[in-house]
């Protein structure tokens, strides 16, 4: 059943994603700091959650959830889940948790294949939500902790954003943010444009400003990612 949904997956994203990914992003084309007017990630030159190749071997998926603690009576809220990446490693772990997307299809992507992806037991514990670009479309305190990846660089009005997004957070709770990091990279070329993504720095100083406390940083472990950790301030 598992290479049959690969395989079901690779077509999906065969058709809609055409011409795309080998394309890449224009090297001649002058991108804008904003990310809103750059245009959507396919436009860019990826996929819709970085799943060019070895994915598994880069990404160190294992290593990210380390980073999140002990979540076994948490609720979990994987900001950008795309296809379910992180929401189905994290739903055997966690509570609970809520799968959320901009993108009406990749929500009901993942709705599609629970049941291929979890067990019975399991499948009670993952929600899909559709958000909006300005507003995760969280309950007062309704998380524990938030996973956003491959997600901040496309975020305008952050802080604005952080503000809101820390609301659905109950108190003491964390956030992990991990994006991609701002200078030259090996085997790039599936990555967004350099002057779009958000450097670290940056990342870390808008979550202070968004009223986060920085718990740990990391530029070191993965690849092509950093890792920022903040908790909500009590």
């Amino acid at each position: 059943m598992k290479n049959y949904h690969f395989l079901i997956a690779f077509v999906l994203l065969s058709f809609s994603l055409a011409g795309c990914w080998n394309s890449g992003p224009d090297p001649t084309k002058e991108y804008n700091e904003d990310p809103t007017q750059n245009g959507t990630p396919e436009e860019l030159g990826m996929t819709d959650d970085y799943s060019n190749t070895n994915r598994v071997i880069w990404q160190k998926p294992e290593l990210v959830l380390d980073r999140m603690g002990d979540i076994t009576d948490k609720v979990v809220a994987d900001i950008g889940a795309g296809t379910g990446y992180f929401a189905f490693r994290l739903t055997p772990l966690a509570k609970k948790v809520i799968a959320i997307d901009i993108d009406r299809n990749l929500v009901n992507y993942i709705d599609s294949i629970r049941t291929v992806e979890l067990s019975d037991a399991d499948q009670s514990k993952l929600e899909t939500r559709l958000a909006d670009p300005n507003d995760p479309h969280l309950k007062p305190n309704e998380t524990n902790v938030v996973l956003m990846v491959n997600t901040y660089l496309y975020l305008s009005n952050r802080i604005e954003y952080l503000q809101n997004l820390k609301k659905g957070i109950a108190p003491g709770g964390k956030i992990i943010i991990v994006d991609v990091k701002r200078h030259r990279l090996p085997q790039g070329e599936f990555l967004p444009p350099l002057a779009i993504r958000v450097p670290q720095h940056q990342v870390e100083d808008e979550l202070e400003q968004a009223g986060f406390q920085l718990l740990n940083s990391d530029d070191t472990s993965l690849i092509y990612q950093y890792m920022v950790v903040a908790q909500k301030k009590p």
